[in-house]
């Protein structure tokens, strides 16, 4: 399924896939690829809910937490400046779903590369599949959080609060 959203220049650049591997979407910005990796590792503009440790060093950890239903803890796996983000979440509680740790093991990912006039930022939740309890709820969320708010950050500097 593919979902096109108008950019604030009115271009349709946005779009959201289902994936056998994941949960993926992607856009493109005017921005440079520094100005969207930046975006990326400032995650507590972004991702709104309490966000505690690092995300812009290789092995750091950081937890993010949306009480009560939302607890994770990421593990930056892979950091190429300009290029990719890669967290594992090493720890999850989902309290609204049947199997609360849906999330542990699955990977978080963000691919950067230069565009025509810009970047396109492709995101995929690799482990977050149909099958799975989270998908709906989660893939919601996502759509908000990456294409909404950290293209907010991204374009205008200021990230989007929390619509929950």
């Amino acid at each position: 399924m593919t979902t096109p959203s108008p950019d604030s220049a009115g271009m349709s650049t946005a779009s959201t896939t289902r994936t056998e591997g994941g949960y993926s979407t992607s856009y493109s910005v005017e921005q440079s690829p520094e100005e969207v990796f930046a975006a990326i590792l400032d995650v507590g503009a972004w991702w709104t809910g309490q966000v505690e440790g690092r995300a812009d060093e290789l092995g750091a950890e950081f937890s993010y937490r949306h009480p009560p239903e939302h607890y994770s803890l990421q593990r930056v796996v892979e950091l190429e400046p300009g290029r990719r983000v890669v967290w594992r979440v090493t720890e999850s509680h989902l309290s609204f779903i049947p199997e609360p740790g849906e999330w542990t093991g699955t990977e978080i990912v963000f691919d950067i590369a230069s565009a025509a006039g810009g970047t396109e930022l492709r995101f995929t939740h690799v482990g977050l599949v149909p099958d799975v309890e989270c998908f709906g709820a989660c893939s919601t969320a996502w759509l908000h959080y990456v294409n909404g708010s950290l293209r907010s950050l991204i374009t205008t500097g200021e990230g989007l609060p929390d619509p929950w």
